[in-house]
């Protein structure tokens, strides 16, 4: 289920987020409130889903080098806005 995730992923991140919310409870245990990964959801997919990952990946939390990933989604979330304005001039 890990691989077909992470291929979801790569295609739709929101797509991801909707599986992981609907099949799992990630999202409950990395974040305290549904505000934040709502908002996550339609502002920064990337980011939520990598820190989601992140946050379960090792001490259930973010830190150290897996902060440096979550930033990286962070640019990817902000390269997407800016191509998709881009796109539009």
């Amino acid at each position: 289920m890990g691989c077909l995730l992470a291929l979801v992923a790569l295609i739709s991140p929101r797509l991801a987020l909707f599986l992981i919310w609907v099949f799992s409870d990630l999202l409950g245990r990395a974040f305290d409130s549904w505000v934040v990964p709502l908002l996550g959801f339609f502002l920064l997919p990337w980011t939520t889903l990598a820190y989601v990952a992140m946050w379960d990946f090792g001490t259930r939390g973010v830190k150290g080098f897996e902060w440096f990933l979550v930033i990286l989604a962070f640019v990817a979330d902000l390269g997407s806005y800016d191509r998709g304005r881009r796109a539009r001039d």
